[in-house]
């Protein structure tokens, strides 16, 4: 749902529309700083090199100007890096007014004069080819559905999320109808959720014990949802993770260990990789929604039989 003080924000300020994420840019390690910059790329165009990426006080500076207007706006520069093969920088802002958070993301032009709004999407005869690929390559989530479906679905979600929870109806429903598409969860714990990045451990564990006590665990996780908190979520997990069918206190211990942090880690990066910022996020053979709670469900079963059967000819 669009906020007033968002509107303002993409009409006023930047005349253009931003998506407005639910949530927020996820934590790329519990050491990482909030704020990454990246000053190299070797797919950055020679045109707009690591030295003329515009500075955080240049973007804070930016969006004082934009947004200084309305007191109970905040906002975070969350991340400023090459754009892949373009040319331009891509600037993530995370926004806030403390009744909710929108990631943005915008374009700065080479020479620093301009910003671009909107998403850079794919383009040729088969645009979500290397997308698809890329994820292929990386996943290491647990799937459901048939092995060798033509469609495959890969969710980036978080388990702390309200809109990932009102997803997991949809996803069920389509699995349960449609014998051409598997769907492979990834995790993707976002910065605003206090104990998603430990949900996204034991998620991470119990997929690797059983498959079917994984989508049990999850979905006891998403009805509990209100009643898990940041003081509790060990003993709530821990619980939860007994009734799917695993030894909560080895769930618990295997939460922690380094290997399940790494595990998280790049399916975080693997996200980020394909451009994921808010959950939920899916990809139907590369093709990415983040919008799927907005689309009629007859509208997604054409899209991934199309997907299946269409696409290629």
């Amino acid at each position: 749902m669009k906020r007033n003080w968002m509107y303002l924000f993409t009409t006023i300020v930047l005349s253009a529309s931003f998506a407005l994420a639910q949530t927020t840019a996820p934590k790329k390690s519990s050491a990482a700083p909030a704020h990454r910059t990246t000053t190299t790329s070797s797919e950055y165009s020679s045109t707009s090199t690591s030295a003329n990426l515009p500075s955080e006080d240049t973007v804070n500076s930016f969006m004082r100007e934009m947004m200084g207007f309305d007191p109970n706006v905040t906002w975070k520069v969350d991340s400023i890096q090459p754009a892949e093969n373009t040319g331009l920088t891509e600037v993530t802002v995370l926004v806030s007014n403390g009744q909710g958070s929108a990631v943005n993301k915008f374009y700065v032009t080479p020479d620093g004069k301009h910003a671009i709004t909107g998403e850079i999407i794919p383009f040729g005869e088969h645009p979500f080819d290397a997308t698809n690929a890329t994820l292929m390559k990386g996943e290491n989530g647990v799937s459901h559905g048939p092995a060798n479906a033509p469609v495959t679905i890969v969710e980036f979600s978080d388990l702390q999320c309200p809109h990932c929870k009102a997803a997991q109806p949809t996803l069920e429903k389509l699995l349960a109808e449609d014998t051409n598409v598997r769907v492979v969860y990834q995790n993707f714990p976002l910065s605003m959720h206090d104990w998603a990045q430990l949900a996204a451990g034991y998620a991470d564990c119990v997929g690797r014990k059983s498959s079917d006590h994984f989508w049990k665990f999850i979905g006891s996780v998403y009805d509990a949802q209100s009643d898990i908190t940041a003081s509790n979520a060990q003993e709530k997990l821990t619980a939860l993770a007994d009734q799917a069918g695993e030894k909560g206190s080895d769930i618990a211990a295997c939460a922690s260990a380094t290997e399940t942090l790494g595990r998280v880690q790049r399916s975080i990066s693997l996200g980020l990789s394909v451009g994921v910022n808010s959950t939920p996020t899916v990809f139907i053979n590369g093709r990415k929604i983040t919008s799927l709670a907005n689309i009629p469900f007859e509208s997604l079963k054409q899209l991934v039989d199309f997907t299946a059967t269409g696409d290629k000819q």
